[in-house]
């Protein structure tokens, strides 16, 4: 681009060429250094459901800064619909499950989760345990569809991508960019434990200071928590041992050599955290984790007429957002007419995303939809509250719009979602499987007119809001940062080298130690050397 400028600037000093040709000059070389030749080719390994929401956004930026994107799915993709009118490609390879297999599956498991107790450490454990191997061997099965479908492996290599961009909570995308030898780029929320990014991404991890996922803990522990952060880590780091064992052997057998998933994950270029300051404690990070929490929110729209109506009904109390996110779409008759006589009883207008039978208790103060424009109504000026399951996209728009939260957590890492809104002032947490109208009504009343609720969810907007580069164009840079490159090799720690003697520099203090043990041997000895020779010397004196 530079060089085309100095090129126009020479043209015009030497022609003296009319002003109106500089716009057009310019454009001509924007189109030249934008044109698809000079743009990179995008291979995606999506995950379902919110983490699809999420990357979309990045692949919907990328096909606007004239990439081409090709997302390879399965036949039994749920949400990812490539018949819908876009400007991706889809790349469908076939597999054996039927499509509703998958979503039966899903919607088992996540139903499974969200009823688990979680007053006995390890039943919880084990059944979240339980849950998440028979998840995972779903996504093997998928991952074998794909990697050993010889024709879908020689199209893909005929592409030359330059790139792919992958959500490991479906694993399988490291393993198509070792075959397709092309740089990975992982988009994620988190792994159980962080036992990923630790093993894999070389991410510091002090369990002093920095709370494990899913322990619902904060950064300020006391010394029984650190205890229990202590055994959170220890047990992930097991689970992973026994997780990765099947994957492995199938990542050794494809690529004909001994392996581990975890080797492959570890070659990742850049890792895309979809999380940031407002959200995190402080902790460690490394130059290839780059925080880009909130990439997919925006600024609000206007509501569609009747609904707009109805807010504006609220008058000075205003309303109150309530949904549960897409996967939970109703809930049993008793919890909903709960729910229900609960927020009969507030003042402001509520707006509930909700697709089962109308609850007998509904107030007339609230409207039932099956589907809501949540970020337009967080960011309307008559929003006070936001009931929320605590999915990471929606806290994150309601950080983004500065409401406070009343959290009901049901799955992953909702949980802790909610745990970090509490601790930071911004949410008051609920037990879903305990709740009552009660506790919902005091909850609600607490965000709504404790001021300090508010305050604290617009400091985190504020902290969101003041970034030198936006969430979606920092991820999008690193994206095409690792295409221009091939890779950000300069980024990666010398810890990758390192085996877990020599990290911990076991090695090192075994030395120092021996260095002192001898130190003190040969002291002692001499000491003791001394001490004979003067006792006999002693001795002789005496007899003469």
């Amino acid at each position: 681009m530079t060089k085309g400028i100095i090129i126009l600037e020479r043209s015009m000093c030497s022609s003296s060429m009319s002003l109106k040709w500089i716009p057009v000059l310019l454009l001509l070389q924007l189109s030249c250094q934008f044109s698809p030749g000079g743009c990179g080719k995008v291979l995606v390994w999506p995950t379902e459901y919110s983490h699809w929401i999420n990357m979309k956004t990045i692949l919907d930026e990328l096909v606007q800064r004239g990439h081409e994107v090709t997302v390879l799915t399965s036949s039994v993709s749920i949400l990812v619909d490539p018949n819908k009118p876009s400007a991706i490609k889809f790349e469908i390879y076939p597999t054996s499950f039927k499509k509703d297999d998958f979503e039966k599956l899903f919607m088992g498991l996540i139903s499974k989760w969200t009823y688990i107790r979680k007053d006995v450490f390890w039943t919880y454990f084990s059944l979240m345990e339980e849950i998440i191997l028979e998840y995972t061997d779903f996504i093997l099965k998928l991952c074998k569809d794909a990697a050993l479908n010889k024709k879908l492996m020689t199209k893909l290599q005929q592409e030359k991508f330059d790139v792919i961009l992958a959500d490991p909570a479906e694993a399988c995308g490291e393993l198509l960019a070792e075959l397709l030898k092309i740089p990975l780029v992982y988009s994620l929320r988190f792994f159980p434990g962080y036992t990923l990014e630790k093993q894999s991404g070389g991410l510091p991890f002090p369990p002093s200071y920095v709370p494990v996922i899913l322990s619902e803990l904060s950064d300020q522990m006391t010394f029984i928590e650190r205890v229990k952060n202590m055994v959170y880590v220890l047990y992930f780091d097991f689970w992973f041992q026994v997780f990765r064992e099947d994957w492995d052997q199938f990542y050794s057998e494809v690529l004909g050599r001994p392996t581990t998933i975890s080797e492959l994950m570890g070659k990742a270029e850049m890792w895309l955290i979809r999380t940031y300051w407002d959200f995190e404690f402080p902790r460690p990070l490394l130059p290839h984790f780059e925080f880009v929490g909130g990439l997919h929110c925006k600024p609000a729209k206007p509501l569609p007429k009747e609904m707009e109506q109805f807010v504006q009904s609220s008058g000075e109390d205003g309303i109150v957002v309530f949904s549960l996110g897409s996967m939970v779409s109703n809930l049993t008759e008793e919890k909903a007419n709960m729910i229900a006589s609960a927020l009969a009883e507030i003042p402001q207008k509520v707006i509930w995303r909700y697709e089962g039978k109308k609850p007998d208790t509904l107030g007339p103060n609230t409207r039932l939809y099956k589907w809501i424009p949540q970020n337009d109504l967080l960011g309307h000026p008559k929003t006070k509250a936001f009931i929320t399951h605590g999915g990471t996209n929606g806290v994150y728009e309601a950080i983004y719009h500065g409401i406070p939260m009343v959290g009901l957590p049901l799955f992953g890492d909702q949980p802790d979602n909610i745990a970090h809104m509490k601790v930071k002032g911004a949410a008051v947490r609920l037990d879903f499987n305990t709740i009552s109208s009660a506790d919902l009504l005091k909850a609600l009343k607490t965000v709504i007119n404790d001021p300090s609720y508010k305050e604290n969810a617009m400091k985190l907007s504020r902290i969101h809001h003041d970034q030198p580069v936006k969430p979606l164009d920092r991820a999008v840079f690193w994206v095409e940062f690792v295409m221009r490159h091939k890779g950000a090799k300069h980024l990666r720690p010398a810890s990758y080298d390192l085996n877990w003697f020599q990290y911990h520099s076991l090695d090192v203090i075994g030395f120092l130690l021996a260095c002192v043990a001898t130190a003190i041997l040969a002291v002692t000895k001499c000491v003791l050397f001394c001490c004979q020779k003067f006792t006999k010397t002693g001795k002789k004196d005496k007899r003469e």
